[in-house]
Parts: structure tokens; C-alpha cells; sequence
């Protein structure tokens, strides 16, 4: 039973430098016939999957709201037509500080939205400008005070430390900052430098000076505690929330549970299969038109491969793998079937492991990809 769906919106108004998602630049681009494409893909997904109403629904991109009042209207009413959806659903939309008119939130919040998830980044204003984000700390504030009076009280930011030039006085500046909005959910990454972006190019260059690994650690350690001091628990390795609060959506991911993704680059895990669609736009739509989803690839997920899933995913959890419901799903102990990395791992300090739970230690957190890596390829069907 399929409960979330996630929907991509590839339009952006500006390109930031360490982004490496599926977008284009807005001007000149086909919005709406990408929309028609959209609405045909989801009726003919739900063709050939007749479920239950949804639990969540996340609209990310991009940048949905980049959309015009007209073009989010449509999205909005495509949504509401053709997903059905629990009375007690999550439905999020992504957005940029300083994108967000008054119209464009009442349109949202008239459709079911009740989550904003905000790309603020940092509030230091000169890191903005050098990592290619269009807004300032001053859009933050304004954005989110709108955003409260239409009514939204389930508002997340997003947060990136280890920014080139970023110490970590800086970054303590922007969380004190982040603290003032009185919001109930942030997350918090370290930036990852991908390839085909701005910054990767400057880094083959030997032009991008980032704080380095050690800077790096300090500053996902301040989040850490100071996200504790404000009374916000760390639900997942970066995401940090007051009680009721936590990304249902989310979660879904990291309990390594089935859901739909719908659009260009979106990716999808549905009856065992995990699917990417075409990218380009141009391909994804003529796809469409052609009476075909626009798959690009898919890869049936072996019980082997699931049991690995289950545990790397699991383990980004602050609670970690529940031991009942891994034994569950696939009838064998965890404790047993990883007994050799689990014991490596518990000496190292890195993971504890108890009847109930195989959870990573605070320690191990700050190695979470080594840890995550140890239970990659290992295990038989």
C-alpha cells in the first residue's frame, strides 16, 4: 500500500552554485504544457495502481512557487483531482524566501497545503550572495511572518553549514537567527560539492576554499547541541523537530516505505521496483504525449537488497531499526543477519545495538556514510 507521493516542479528563477537537482531556468521554458504532461502522468500511473488515499504529499523542484498564480492554481486543482487524500494528510510545498505573495500562499493554502518547507540556507547575507541564492536574511523574515498570517503553522527551513568562507561563528549567528522565527522543524546539512555544478567546477579549479572536515564536524556538532538547548529533538540525522512535528513525508524515505514520484527526474519505489523517469523535459514530455510513462530506468530491489536498504535507511533515524519490525517484514533477526558488521561497528563506538534497536551512537553520526556503507552489497537472497 502506496501512502506518499512526491511531485517535481524542474523550474527555477535562479541556478544556486551547489545545487544539482533536475531544474531549468524558468524564462522561456513550456510551464504549461509540462503541467498538462504532469496531470496525464499521475491519471495514467493511477491506471495501473488503484490505492488508498495518501498520507503525505511533497511538492518539491526547483521551485514550485516560481510558478505563476495562474500556473500554481493548476497545479494545485491537478493535485487535488486526481491523488486522493487521507483527512489527516501531510501535504508540503518547497518554496524560496522572497517567491511567496500573498496570492500564491492563499492559492496554496486553499488547496490542502499545510506544511511550507523554506530554502533560507544561511542568514549571513554575504554567504548568500557567494553561494547564487536570488534572496537575503531580510526575504526570511518577511516570508515567514506572511506565511503565518494565511495561517500555516507547520513550517520547516532548510539550513547548509560548511559553506565556502563559512566559520563557525557564522554558522552560530545564523542558528540564533533561525531560532528567532519560532518555527517547529529544521533541518540542517553539511554542503556536498556534485558534480555538473558551479561549485564543482570552481573546486577542479582549485577556487572554492570550503572549512574542511574538522570545521565541517565542529559545526554539525553546534547544531546538534544547539538544537537540543532550544528544545528541538533530532528525529534523523539532519532534521530536528518539536513533538508532532517531525516530516511524515520523510519518514516514508528513511522506513524504507513504497511511494510515487511523479515528474521530470522524479524517482518512485513501487511493488518492489525502483523507478527513475526521463530528466529533459523536452523527452519526459514527448513520453507523455506518447501514451507512456516516462521511465528512464527501473530496477527490481532483491530481498537482499531491501534487507541492506532497510538498514542504512533505518539508521538515519535517531531511534534507529526497530528489530520487531525488521524480523516483520523479512523473517529474519537483524541482530543475526549483520552480526559481523554489527559487532565491528559497536567496538568502533559507532553503533549501539539493543533487543529493541540497532541505532547509531552520537559519535556515529558525525560518520554516518561509513557507517551506512558497512551494510552495502553484503547480504545473500
Amino acid at each position: 500500500m502506496i501512502k506518499s507521493a512526491y511531485i517535481h516542479i524542474p523550474f527555477c528563477e535562479h541556478i544556486c552554485h551547489y545545487c544539482d537537482f533536475n531544474k531549468v531556468f524558468l524564462q522561456g521554458q513550456p510551464v504549461d504544457e509540462y503541467l498538462k504532461a504532469l496531470e496525464q502522468e499521475i491519471i495514467l500511473t493511477y491506471k495501473q495502481y488503484k490505492e488508498d488515499e495518501l498520507e503525505t504529499i511533497f511538492v518539491g523542484g526547483g521551485t514550485p512557487t516560481a510558478l505563476n498564480e495562474k500556473q500554481l492554481d493548476r497545479l494545485c486543482k491537478t493535485i487535488r483531482n486526481n491523488l486522493p487524500m487521507s483527512e489527516r494528510v501531510e501535504f508540503t510545498f518547497e518554496a524560496n524566501p522572497g517567491d511567496l505573495s500573498h496570492e500564491k500562499l492563499q492559492i496554496v493554502k486553499d488547496a490542502g497545503v499545510n506544511r511550507i518547507s523554506l530554502g533560507v540556507q544561511t542568514f549571513n547575507d554575504e554567504l548568500l550572495k557567494q553561494i547564487g541564492r536570488a534572496h537575503r536574511a531580510s526575504d526570511v523574515y518577511r516570508s515567514i511572518a506572511d506565511i503565518k498570517e494565511i495561517g500555516f503553522e507547520n513550517i520547516s527551513i532548510d539550513l547548509i553549514f560548511s559553506l565556502p568562507g563559512q566559520t563557525i561563528a557564522d554558522f552560530k549567528e545564523t542558528l540564533q537567527q533561525a531560532f528567532t522565527l519560532d518555527i517547529p522543524h529544521y533541518s540542517g546539512y553539511s554542503l556536498i560539492i556534485e558534480p555538473k555544478t558551479v561549485f564543482y567546477n570552481l573546486m577542479t579549479k582549485g577556487k572554492l576554499l570550503t572549512p574542511g572536515e574538522d570545521i565541517e564536524a565542529e559545526m554539525y556538532e553546534l547544531l546538534m547541541e544547539e538544537m537540543d538547548k532550544n528544545g528541538f529533538h533530532q528525529y534523523e540525522i539532519s532534521n530536528f523537530s518539536r513533538p508532532g512535528f517531525e516530516s511524515r513525508h520523510n519518514l516514508t524515505y528513511w522506513n524504507n516505505e513504497e511511494y510515487f514520484g511523479f515528474g521530470a527526474g522524479a524517482h518512485s519505489y513501487i511493488e518492489s521496483t525502483r523507478r527513475s523517469n526521463l530528466g529533459p523535459i523536452k523527452k519526459y514530455m514527448d513520453q507523455i504525449e506518447s501514451g507512456k510513462l516516462p521511465v528512464l530506468e527501473e530496477h527490481k530491489v532483491t530481498k537482499a537488497e531491501q534487507m541492506e536498504e532497510e538498514m542504512f535507511l533505518g539508521l538515519r533515524k535517531t531511534e534507529g531499526v526497530s528489530v520487531r519490525k525488521f524480523n516483520y517484514k523479512f523473517g529474519i533477526d537483524p541482530i543475526t543477519l549483520f552480526q559481523n558488521e554489527l559487532t565491528s561497528l559497536v567496538q568502533k563506538g559507532w553503533l549501539e545495538v539493543s533487543n529493541e534497536h540497532i541505532y547509531l551512537t552520537k559519535r556515529g553520526r558525525l560518520l554516518g556514510n561509513e557507517v551506512f556503507q558497512s551494510f552495502l552489497g553484503i547480504s545473500n537472497d
